[in-house]
């Protein structure tokens, strides 16, 4: 009895009438990566996520919560899926594991941050990543971050604290010291973990050796230090001691202050997104304090005016990208990072202030012209990097780095 050949079953070449057809049979289609982030489900950075997964026409992604992830003593990932790394803030739960204090308003406890987070980090197994862990290290020591980016020629405000051989900061003491030494009238201090201004100082010193700090820190009568919305005052040399003094256990690390440019009469900066390589996105920063930070009670300011006054200085906006891009490729196994630019006094110049692992929350602004990215935000152009290296190298080859242990990858578009 004659049989039927199976559906992926060539038939026999006696039961063939004609020659076997020589065009090439089409590659079966690739299935769609699958995507995870590790993240708290419920926070608007995850949320945006997602929703650019899905405008992509992909699944949703799977969302592996930090809280599992600390609890668990890890997470497992399947050879396939690409992990993206998210942010563990804004997360009571996550916050409290990690600094090992019940409020989220306590600036201190960064250093125990640092340490639990790395920790978390080697705890993720398998998959292939969109973040590099020894990158992510040193995106979260704004020391280390500092000597890598001087290191490779980066613009950089000039620091005593940065690289491996710079001194530890063990209070106001050695403050007033570097800041006689390095002739830093002016600097700022910074938790060497912080984030989203926590525990910046901007320091002045003025005529008769008086001494101003500009911070969001707000110092309780019993010592403890809390960040605060608003940004205030220090005119007490004494105050902002006692400041510094309990901050220097997490480690601090210290910047000249850069004199940056105006825009309507306000300090202005950028924060400039660079994914997969390219500066993709930016937004100005204006605010009437030292601190642009937009929770802070900065605002967005005009880009475009931003742009020709960068021009009319004498500074193409191709360079003033490329510095921001000059500064991701310092971190090229990490598909996203955010660069802090500082544009010079008249906009003739520019150097790099910090770059961030999770500088990407900036809704509803869409990309550069040029970019690749136009009409997509921040998430959609990750997701869109991510997608093209995995259709055009497949799943095998979107990692180019060999494996921390054997067992992790790590993929960069």
């Amino acid at each position: 009895m004659p049989t039927t050949p199976r559906a992926n079953e060539r038939p026999d070449r006696a039961e063939a009438p004609h020659a076997p057809d020589s065009t090439p049979a089409a590659a079966p289609p690739r299935p769609a990566p699958a995507l995870t982030v590790v993240g708290n489900p419920d926070n608007r950075r995850v949320t945006l996520y997602t929703d650019a997964v899905r405008a992509a026409g992909l699944p949703a992604p799977r969302v592996v919560p930090w809280t599992d992830v600390l609890a668990a003593g890890g997470a497992d990932f399947t050879p396939d899926e690409i992990v993206r790394l998210d942010s563990p803030g804004e997360q009571p739960d996550v916050d409290r594991a990690l600094r090992g204090t019940s409020d989220p308003t306590r600036v201190e406890g960064s250093a125990r941050w640092y340490t639990a987070f790395l920790a978390a980090l080697d705890t993720l197994r398998g998959g292939l990543r969109l973040d590099d862990p020894g990158e992510l290290a040193a995106l979260f020591d704004k020391r280390r971050c500092h000597g890598r980016l001087r290191e490779a020629g980066v613009p950089v405000p000039h620091s005593p604290t940065s690289g491996p051989s710079a001194p530890e900061i063990h209070g106001w003491d050695d403050v007033r010291a570097a800041m006689r030494e390095h002739r830093m009238p002016r600097l700022f201090v910074k938790l060497a973990h912080g984030s989203s201004a926590s525990g910046v100082l901007a320091v002045e010193t003025a005529g008769g050796g008086r001494v101003r700090a500009t911070t969001s820190v707000e110092r309780a009568p019993d010592g403890r230090l809390f960040n605060s919305l608003k940004v205030r005052r220090y005119d007490s040399e004494r105050e902002i001691a006692a400041i510094v003094d309990r901050l220097a256990p997490d480690h601090l690390h210290l910047e000249r202050w850069f004199p940056k440019a105006s825009q309507r009469d306000r300090a202005a900066d950028l924060r400039v997104v660079v994914v997969a390589g390219r500066a993709t996105h930016a937004v100005v920063r204006t605010s009437g304090s030292p601190l642009t930070n937009l929770h802070l009670g900065g605002r967005r300011g005009d880009l475009d005016e931003a742009r020709t006054a960068f021009e009319e200085a004498g500074t193409a906006w191709t360079d003033v990208l490329g510095v921001c891009e000059q500064a991701a490729a310092c971190f090229p196994k990490t598909l996203c990072v955010g660069v802090d630019l500082l544009p010079a006094v008249g906009w003739t110049g520019a150097a790099v202030g910090e770059v961030n692992a999770f500088g990407d929350l900036l809704p509803g602004l869409t990309g550069l012209p040029g970019s690749g990215a136009e009409g997509l935000d921040t998430y959609a152009a990750q997701v869109r990097a991510t997608l093209k290296r995995a259709l055009d190298h497949g799943p095998a080859h979107t990692s180019a780095h060999a494996p921390n242990d054997g067992r992790t990858t790590h993929a960069h578009a």
